[in-house]
């Protein structure tokens, strides 16, 4: 197993947080695998291997979300033995990840997210950095990790950022007015204090001892700005990525420019935000245009 992992790392380039959630993976998977007598996964049957993803349902609890993750995993490390010439076969290949639900991105409208910025909107240096932390993420659609990742040197003088995706795939974004001037504020009025406590980080988001921002820290700054703003909404860290996405294309983005903006592989991944602003145009039309509502004394007829 430790060697698909640094393969993964070394070869394929994925990140630490992905390649930690391929490890917890396939611990699981040996986990399994021992609670049926079998200490090596060359030796595991298919049938034996086909019932991991009810073991998983069964004994984790698990998500079909989490299940189909694992299985995944799991496969790729089978396929990787074949490649290496460990295996002949893979005893995974008739076992399919469960069908995960697509669920629709959970998104602020515009005025919830000018709330959630009023919430740290301040002259405190935790307030200026806390703001643009979060001006950074719905004015770059960047993912927590990607903003935390961020250095210093990766804010040119022009409006563009270059953010690391995926995979260490790197892309350049525009910057807005008002992240613009928010980091800009963040930079010169409390960056140069704060790093001077630590011991030279690059990154450009740091903590008040001057080491980098984690990702679980960054993520408590927004969840604790969305409870000071009584949102009335469950956020998560993607929530003002998809609020930048579908904010973009409510306005008229085409989609593969946002699939871009985003660095999504597949536009397939970019058209989820479509079809939240086709429900949202749906609700407005129905609770406000006035031959919308289903008249009275025509109620809907069966066809």
């Amino acid at each position: 197993m430790d060697a698909y992992l640094n393969y993964l790392r070394a070869e394929r380039g994925l990140a630490a947080n992905s390649v930690n959630a391929y490890r917890r993976d396939l611990r699981e998977f040996a986990d399994y695998l021992s609670t049926v007598g079998v200490q090596s996964v060359t030796k595991a049957t298919p049938a034996q291997i086909a019932e991991f993803p009810v073991w998983l349902g069964r004994t984790g609890g698990k998500a079909p979300s989490s299940i189909a993750r694992a299985v995944s995993s799991m496969r790729g490390l089978y396929a990787h033995l074949v490649r290496e010439g460990s295996i002949p076969a893979s005893p995974a290949e008739q076992v399919h990840p469960p069908k995960r639900p697509q669920h629709l991105p959970v998104f602020l409208s515009i005025g919830q997210v000018e709330q959630l910025i009023a919430a740290v909107s301040g002259d405190n240096p935790v307030q200026i950095r806390d703001r643009a932390l979060i001006e950074l993420l719905y004015g770059t659609g960047a993912r927590i990790s990607e903003a935390v990742g961020l250095a210093v040197d990766d804010i040119p003088e022009e409006n563009l950022i270059r953010l690391r995706g995926k995979g260490d795939k790197e892309r350049i974004v525009p910057l807005g007015s008002y992240a613009r001037a928010a980091i800009e504020a963040y930079l010169v009025r409390v960056r140069p204090e704060w790093a001077s406590h630590g011991t030279g980080s690059p990154a450009l988001f740091l903590g008040q001892r001057g080491g980098p921002l984690s990702r679980q820290n960054a993520w408590l700054i927004l969840r604790r700005a969305a409870e000071r703003a009584q949102l009335g909404v469950d956020i998560s860290p993607h929530t003002l990525r998809h609020s930048y996405a579908t904010h973009l294309i409510q306005a008229g983005a085409d989609v593969r420019v946002v699939q871009e903006l985003l660095g999504h592989a597949s536009v397939t991944t970019t058209q989820l935000y479509t079809h939240v602003t086709v429900d949202s145009l749906r609700e407005s039309f129905a609770s406000a245009h006035p031959r919308a509502r289903e008249h009275p004394e025509h109620p809907a007829m069966d066809p």
